[in-house]
């Protein structure tokens, strides 16, 4: 059974036990409701921390009354990209170059949801997930308390692990609601005296604050993460990629994803640098190794075997689905040495040569079979180029496959190599807050995990093999390697706030941005029509029409793939 029939039956488990507790009353005595799989656990306590923090009441509706502006100008934001999104699909429906459906617009991956976005990595998503959930419920809460309304329970939202936490008000004396179920009623007693129903300013204030927190917290958090980034320097930038079975370096213990910092006492800063040096050793003369494992510094010494060769191409890290590479039968580590009549010796050349190319062309390509001693040339002939999917307006042919960073295979040391731009990356990075005085900046700021690193894949963080690449040795060195866990957290957590603030901002019912619409609509007609009846229906009209022109954009964006192409 493999992980994902093991996962769906955990949930068809758990979800069974959810409705026999809920049907057995069970989880009412607990005061638990469960909606579909998702537990909602009150509980009373926390009133009196809340009542503390409420306190400052100045100080919270000042940061309130700043979130009105930030929210407008959110739900401004949001509302025209959504328009523009929509544009951008209706005129490439009519020049026939709507995307095909793949993974960038696959229903699962529009929604912010770790675990079912592929994009998201599942332990530091929901870190953040929750983190950004209880930022946003606690800055209701608060303003409940500041304001008078009353807060009937605090929780967890729980569906198998936590997933969030929650504020519940009052619904009638923050929205005018009447509740579903009268606590008061029910319990037999008689309220003695109305409820007090807030204000449009005061629930304007309340609406405003969870998605004020959440854009506060982006702020502090990215603020923290480039901070901590200026303790990062990089170990090295060239790796070893893989070694040639049974030469020198894999006897002596040289591993893949190892980097290599020096070579018989001279400093490797590139590829070049250690492809130049092993290109000058004699047979059997003695070699030296200065190594990087996992952040461990290691020698390895061995003696060079009688292959004083190098052999250098592009070496093919993926292949990509449904593309011409992939039909014509290319492999990942196959290393492509030539296209037509050009040689392909490095990275820029296989890109000068595609560069040159036209969608619909037929190109023969020359890739050896791998970078061992034994690899074997392939032709494959008359590959029909396609066109960019990504990029409709690019004329250049696209031939389906990502590749590894330059690097060649040095047969007298027995080691295929790679050069990463760790250095480049992390500078880049680094870079990211001095660039913020334009547009350019912010959009490098708010798609950092879809930046790409230096392995080829998302930036999901500091995970994986890019902590080989780097050590803490700043002023935050007394953090050690927890420090690549901090950075991920913090890149997660500003990264989940600010687009869960910014979605909660679209003039939607039930959002936050919903019901602040329809108060700012109310407020500006009544100046035009006076109060009454007429103006209340009317706002809610036209925040009906919005949410509705939302939910259709949302469905239009997920189907106009597959209603071009086919499901």
């Amino acid at each position: 059974m493999n992980n994902l029939y093991l996962v769906l039956l955990v949930i068809l488990l758990y979800w069974m036990l959810v409705r026999y507790l809920d049907r057995r009353g069970i989880l009412n005595k607990y005061n638990i409701t469960a909606h579909g799989p998702v537990l909602m656990i009150r509980t009373q306590k926390g009133q009196e921390f809340l009542d503390r923090l409420a306190v400052h009441k100045r100080f919270w509706r000042l940061f309130a009354n700043a979130g009105l502006p930030a929210m407008l100008i959110g739900m401004l934001v949001m509302f025209l990209l959504i328009l523009f999104i929509d544009y951008s699909i209706i005129t490439s429906f009519q020049a026939q170059t709507v995307p095909h459906p793949g993974k960038f617009n696959e229903p699962r991956n529009i929604f912010l949801i770790p675990g079912i976005n592929e994009f998201i990595p599942f332990t530091w998503g929901i870190i953040a997930l929750i983190i950004t959930l209880v930022v946003h419920e606690f800055a209701h809460a608060i303003l409940c308390k500041v304001e008078g309304i009353r807060v009937k329970s605090m929780g967890l939202l729980v569906a198998i692990l936590p997933i969030g936490g929650f504020a519940e008000p009052d619904e009638e004396q923050l929205l005018g609601k009447q509740s579903d179920t009268d606590e008061e009623n029910e319990a037999g007693l008689t309220p003695k005296e109305p409820k007090k129903l807030a204000t449009r300013n005061e629930r304007v204030r309340v609406l405003t604050a969870g998605v004020m927190a959440n854009f506060v917290t982006a702020f502090i958090a990215f603020i923290l993460f480039f901070s901590l980034l200026g303790s990062l320097s990089p170990v090295g930038d060239v790796t070893v990629v893989q070694t040639v079975p049974g030469y020198p370096a894999e006897e002596a213990g040289v591993k893949p994803n190892m980097i290599i910092t020096g070579i018989n006492g001279k400093q490797v800063e590139n590829a070049h640098d250690f492809l130049v040096y092993a290109k000058r050793l004699e047979p059997g003369a003695e070699v030296k190794l200065d190594l990087i494992e996992n952040g461990t510094k290691k020698d390895l010494t061995f003696i060079t075997s009688g292959r004083n060769e190098t052999v250098t191409g592009v070496r093919i890290f993926k292949v990509l689905n449904e593309t011409p590479a992939e039909a014509a039968g290319l492999l990942p580590d196959m290393v492509l040495v030539r296209m037509n009549d050009t040689n392909i010796t490095d990275l820029t050349d296989f890109i000068r040569f595609m560069g040159s190319t036209a969608a619909g062309q037929k190109v023969d390509v020359y890739a050896l079979s791998n970078t061992s001693v034994n690899a074997t040339l392939q032709v494959f002939s008359n590959v029909k180029l396609d066109k960019y999917p990504d990029d409709p307006s690019a004329t250049k042919g696209f031939l389906g496959v990502s590749y590894a960073p330059d690097g060649a295979t040095s047969y007298s040391v027995g080691v295929s190599i790679a050069q990463f731009p760790a250095s480049g990356f992390l500078n880049g990075l680094k870079s990211i807050p001095s660039k913020l005085t334009g547009t350019y900046g912010w959009l490098m700021l708010f798609s950092l995990p879809f930046a790409g690193s230096p392995d080829g894949e998302l930036f999901t963080g500091f995970t994986g093999v890019l902590t080989y690449y780097y050590e803490n040795s700043g002023w935050a060195s007394s953090l050690g390697t927890e420090i690549f866990w901090i950075l991920t957290v913090l890149l997660w957590v500003g990264w989940m706030n600010f687009y869960v603030g910014l979605f909660n901002c679209l003039p939607a019912v039930p959002l936050d941005g919903g019901h602040v619409f329809r108060d700012v609509m109310t407020s500006t007609l009544s100046r035009v029509m006076g109060n009454g009846e007429k103006v209340e229906r009317l706002s809610n009209a036209i925040v009906v029409v919005f949410a509705v022109l939302i939910l259709m954009s949302f469905i239009f964006v997920i189907f106009a793939p597959y209603a071009a192409h086919g499901f």
